[in-house]
């Protein structure tokens, strides 16, 4: 009898990274793309179009100030409009980062390593968009002290029973603790940038940020502690964040809103339109940069499957709110589906089912995961549906309430767009600036896969912060 024991095959680099890569490889060309002294005129590109944007936003929120929040489409019924729904849509993308980096640390996923700076620093821009939408929607932003509970002479404090209160501890929490937790993660591979340093400017900030870090074992020890720490106080935060968003509709009697589901329900279509924002932008920018190795098709893979298994949950979440509209007979629930689905905004609900249910299905297909032309148009569909769930969220559950003498029709204006458009150029113009000053991909986490997979089982073969 044979006695030979059979060894499961054991995970390549090449997983990891591309094949022909070793530790000092891995950090030349992920550090290149910050230290090189030449900026791409592609960036350049990228950046104007993104500060042009900008310069929309200024000039829309200037207005804004000068004229009041009638310059937007709201009105009664309809008094929550384009705010509320970038709100909503902005502080859902920011969650992907999260998950990425701390649910799959904790898990050990190490395809994780790839994509987690990038996702991390997408989470802060795209919560940094989405906090504008509640200081500009109050109609008095000079007045905004009072989302803190500071001592009041007058008397008045804030009312901690209102959605919105909460919305500002849940959002101001986790964008704390997402901040954190991406500098930390930072701060070995700023130390790296600071050693391969040409100029002097350089140096020095990329010393003052690396915090004096030298990679000595204290150190190693320490930052593990302190990065699973963060890790572990950021996973409840995916969580709780996009609930206490969720509530904003579902503690009020509005058809449409006051179910039970929303809260996963939203947490789910956070993580699905935070993944397909990761796509948008990792695909392009992995083709601009070179980083085919390092982002692999693997990797594209991965996220597909996690887009796929949170696009069928929120087509759960589709249907329930039909269920539920059936089988409590409230003639008002019952109404809201039936307006939803063939009343004045029927585009927009068929528009969502389209994007966000009938098109992920093509993610079944190994070979639609795996071509990324094909994936990156569907992440950009799934986005666009996202969008337009919010949007009939907000605005079919307020336009036809319950009395139809209060009833009327809502449409957004110039200025509203503008501001929506304004967004989406500060976080690319943020964006932008974060791939051309800090590394975006996790040097240190990348050598360590590819030291661990060699057999050596150091930090990237290295005790300080060089490779």
């Amino acid at each position: 009898m044979s006695t030979t024991e059979t060894k499961p095959p054991e995970r390549s680099t090449s997983d990891i990274v591309g094949p022909g890569h070793d530790i000092a490889s891995v950090t030349d060309q992920i550090s290149s793309i910050v230290l090189t002294r030449g900026t791409p005129r592609g960036w350049y590109l990228g950046f104007a179009v993104g500060f042009l944007l900008l310069n929309l936003l200024l000039l829309s929120v200037t207005y804004l100030f000068a004229q009041g929040v009638g310059v937007w489409g709201v009105n009664q019924p309809v008094g929550w409009g384009f705010a509320i729904v970038n709100f909503v849509w902005w502080v859902g993308i920011g969650h992907a980062g999260t998950l990425i980096s701390a649910i799959l640390l904790l898990l050990h996923q190490e395809w994780r390593t790839s994509i987690n700076r990038f996702a991390e620093a997408m989470t802060l821009f795209a919560v940094a968009c989405a906090g504008l939408f509640p200081l500009l929607h109050v109609g008095r932003p000079w007045m905004i002290y009072y989302f803190a509970p500071l001592p009041m002479t007058t008397g008045m404090w804030p009312q901690f029973r209102s959605p919105l209160m909460w919305d500002a501890v849940a959002v101001g929490t986790y964008a704390t603790v997402s901040l954190l937790f991406w500098y930390v993660g930072l701060v070995p591979d700023l130390a790296t940038l600071r050693d391969r340093a040409k100029r002097t400017t350089s140096r020095v900030v990329y010393g003052a940020l690396a915090l004096g870090w030298r990679g000595s074992a204290i150190h190693w020890e320490r930052y593990h502690q302190a990065y699973v720490l963060l890790a572990g106080l950021a996973t409840p935060l995916v969580i709780s964040v996009h609930t206490i968003v969720s509530f904003d509709f579902a503690v009020s009697v509005i058809p449409g809103w006051h179910t039970t589901v929303f809260p996963p329900y939203f947490v789910a279509g956070a993580i699905y339109s935070g993944f397909a924002m990761v796509l948008t932008l990792t695909i392009p920018l992995r083709k601009f940069y070179g980083l085919e190795d390092f982002v692999t098709d693997k990797h594209l893979d991965n996220m597909a499957r996690v887009m796929l298994l949170s696009g069928l949950i929120v087509g759960y979440g589709y249907l329930m709110e039909h269920f539920v509209a059936w089988y409590g007979g409230h003639d008002a629930e019952t109404f809201m589906i039936l307006n939803r689905m063939f009343g004045p905004l029927a585009w927009s609900y068929w528009a969502l089912i389209a994007c966000n249910v009938v098109t992920p299905q093509f993610l079944w297909f190994k070979g639609v995961r795996r071509h990324v032309p094909t994936l990156f148009v569907i992440s950009i569909i799934v986005n666009i549906g996202m969008w337009l769930e919010r949007y009939v969220i907000v605005v079919t559950s307020l336009h036809r309430d319950y009395l139809p003498s209060s009833w009327g029709d809502y449409e957004a204006t110039f200025w509203d767009w503008t501001l929506y458009l304004g967004t989406i150029g500060l976080f690319l113009s943020l964006l932008f600036i974060f791939v051309r000053a800090l590394p975006v991909i996790s040097i240190f986490e990348m050598r360590e896969l590819v030291d661990e997979h060699e057999g050596n089982g150091g930090h990237g073969g290295s005790t300080g912060g060089e490779a």
